[in-house]
């Protein structure tokens, strides 16, 4: 029962020595500052998350290099248009409207527009080929004698 007891307590005692994660850079509001453009810029590799929540070795590198640059007393600005001037807009998780990046921000309605023009005429085309066929006197008496019969099986 001790063994238990104890095997229990070692157990369950790691949370007690568990602390608070400690942030990267030496200056808290540095590691603020890089938080905050953490999420306004976009993974290169992943290209659906921002800085902040990819884990690819490129994002880590980005992030050390916004830190060295934020430790340096550069501006949020500065660092961002370091990194178009680098990365191209494609960096920014929210591009700017420009000539280069309208397709960026209009594509996604066109293609709805598209796809919703393809299914309205599909549909169309589809409710037109739909025939009413009559049915002949002989087809719904061999029905009923069908329905008739299958209902004696049962």
């Amino acid at each position: 029962m001790r063994w238990l007891v104890l095997s229990l307590m070692v157990c369950f005692s790691g949370p007690v020595w568990a602390e608070e994660a400690k942030p990267l850079a030496e200056d808290p509001v540095v590691e603020a500052r890089l938080k905050h453009l953490a999420v306004e810029l976009r993974c290169l590799v992943c290209q659906n998350q921002t800085l902040a929540d990819s884990n690819a070795p490129l994002a880590e590198d980005l992030r050390r290099e916004v830190r060295e640059m934020l430790a340096k007393n550069m501006s949020d600005q500065e660092v961002i248009d370091f990194l178009v001037a680098r990365y191209g807009d494609f960096v920014l998780y929210r591009p700017p409207l420009k000539a280069t990046t309208t397709l960026l921000w209009v594509g996604p309605f066109v293609l709805l527009t598209i796809g919703a023009t393809a299914l309205v005429v599909t549909l169309r085309r589809r409710a037109r080929k739909v025939v009413d066929v009559p049915v002949t006197d002989e087809e719904q008496r061999r029905v009923e004698q069908l329905l008739a019969e299958g209902g004696k099986r049962s």
